[in-house]
């Protein structure tokens, strides 16, 4: 029987996996044509299996060479001798590799792992790449993943440069040369710079400048994942609505190949050993597996917190989209978005930087407000201390929370009289409500609604959902429009009841909660 898999590599015949046919089918339409291009995509995005598909889909016409640069050590990229042994041994251990060399470039690699006295230069390894393409029956392709391990290397450079070289002189003088080089990683190769000209002259340019762009979505599409839960519930005909499931895990995801295996592995073995598979595979089930999941220290989640911990200004500029609702256009030129967008922290949509999915933000807020805990942990105190009173029957009284945090506010603060940034309430809302729900349920910010002006916080609760908006009072006509569109967005959701906090400033305003009908929807409205 397949399982969901999370580690290494994904096998068709083993795992339950979203089909790649199309996507590597364009892949290698870049392969036919010739091209030398990056993989470049975040840690866990799915690059290992898709060039493990590639080297199947290819082998009937192409001979591929597949390693990986993983597997040389730091000391192998001291030196081209150094660097040209490693790459040699790599490939003549693998099997798969060293059934595709002819007997007259083994006795070249074997050289050159042989020598004591004179080095082994790169320039030599690639004259015996370009006599194996001259004898070679089939055109030879050359996968590389991993690269990240020697990006930060001089001898890597170097042999990016070879590689330009030989492309350029296939295109110019019809030398024999790869048919097509593909790398992959989390770096963008194509901005190492290198020198190409004298010591004096100073001037840099990319070795890998030749390279096409890689435009190929590599997300998991929604109807690629209902495929997936497809071929599983016709496995354990556990009753589940594959169509809504998969909608979830896009919604949650942005179709991000790990935390879509890692949410379905999550509802498979965690949550359907609980409760049995057909109460699993629910809305109720998936809400259960994304807390187990933002719950996890996994190692993404790790790579992702340790880079913000390690870059100051990327960590404030995720922040000040966060928490302050900053718009920022995408200028794929800025260090910050690039850096952000390599590290598969954020999206390009509509020519506005977004967070890349919901997971993320959620996991990204609950740090930020982690970190402010330690500033003023009196609401989040507050919220943990009565949360208890504040679910019925197995539902949440929303109502109550919001007067329980506009009481707690007066406690602390006393009436709300000077301005503050929009933010601050914002946080300290998130700080009260966080504790309430964190042992059974999950919230996220709407970013289609994320402004200045407003913000919308969803709630997913044992299955169902609440939706707060949350905003600075800014006159009786703005707080009627408002009132419209959460009567609009409670459409939306199918939902009959919401809720406004809203943060007046006015001296003479009436705090608390009050109920208002708006048609036959019902909004509960929190004044500050």
């Amino acid at each position: 029987m397949k399982k969901f898999n999370t580690t290494a590599v994904c096998i068709p015949s083993k795992h339950y996996m979203v089909d790649l046919t199309d996507r590597i089918r364009e892949i290698g339409k870049m392969v036919d044509a010739g091209e030398y291009f990056a993989i470049n995509r975040a840690r866990q995005y799915g690059k290992t299996t898709t060039l493990n598909l590639l080297r199947k889909y290819l082998s009937d016409e192409y001979d591929v060479i597949s390693l990986t640069f993983q597997a040389i050590g730091e000391a192998g990229f001291e030196s081209e001798q150094l660097f040209v042994k490693a790459f040699c041994r790599l490939l003549m251990k693998k099997p798969g590799n060293y059934r595709l060399i002819p007997n007259e470039i083994k006795k070249h690699f074997e050289d050159f792992l042989g020598r004591t006295e004179r080095e082994a230069a790169l320039d030599e390894l690639f004259i015996a790449f370009s006599e194996w393409c001259t004898i070679s029956e089939k055109p030879l392709v050359l996968i590389v993943d991993e690269v990240d391990s020697a990006t930060n290397n001089q001898v890597f450079l170097d042999f990016l440069a070879q590689l330009r070289d030989g492309y350029i002189s296939r295109e110019t003088d019809d030398d024999a040369a790869f048919q097509s080089v593909i790398l992959a990683g989390i770096t963008d190769v194509r901005h190492l710079k290198t020198r190409i000209w004298p010591e004096d002259q100073h001037k840099m340019n990319s070795p890998w400048n030749i390279a096409s762009d890689f435009d190929i979505d590599m997300s998991l599409s929604e109807s690629g994942i209902k495929g997936m839960l497809d071929e599983y519930e016709a496995d354990h005909k556990t009753g589940m609505d594959t169509s809504a499931i998969a909608k979830l895990l896009r919604d949650y995801t942005n179709g991000y190949p790990f935390l879509v295996s890692r949410i379905c592995q999550l509802i498979d073995e965690e949550v359907g050993r609980r409760t049995g598979l057909k109460d699993a595979w629910t809305s109720a089930g998936f809400d259960e597996a994304v807390k187990l999941l933002l719950a996890e220290n996994n190692t993404l989640f790790q790579s992702l917190t340790k880079n913000l911990n390690n870059l100051p200004e990327l960590k404030a500029s995720i922040r000040s989209i966060l928490m302050e609702g900053t718009r920022l256009t995408w200028n794929g030129q800025q260090d910050a978005i690039s850096i952000m967008q390599m590290y598969g922290l954020i999206r390009n949509e509509h020519n506005t930087v977004k967070i890349a999915n919901r997971i993320f933000e959620t996991l990204l807020y609950n740090l930020f407000l982690s970190d402010e805990e330690f500033k003023n942990n009196a609401f989040s105190r507050e919220g943990d201390l009565a949360k208890n009173i504040f679910v019925k029957d197995g539902c949440l009284d929303v109502r109550m929370i919001l007067e329980g945090f506009i009481r707690t506010y007066h406690q602390i603060f006393g009436p709300l009289e000077d301005r503050f940034p929009e933010k601050d309430g914002r946080e300290l809302f998130l700080l009260y409500l966080k504790p309430i729900i964190n042992e059974t349920g999950n919230y996220y910010i709407e970013a289609q609604t994320r402004d200045q002006k407003r913000t919308d916080v969803i709630i997913d609760y044992l299955g169902q959902q609440y939706i707060i908006e949350m905003k600075l009072w800014r006159g009786e006509r703005y707080n009627a429009e408002g009132e419209k569109q959460i009567s609009e967005y409670l459409d939306y959701f199918g939902l009959s009841v919401g809720y406004m906090l809203s943060f007046n400033f006015n001296r003479n305003k009436e705090t608390g909660v009050r109920r208002v009908v708006i048609g036959d929807k019902v909004i509960y409205e929190g004044t500050v």
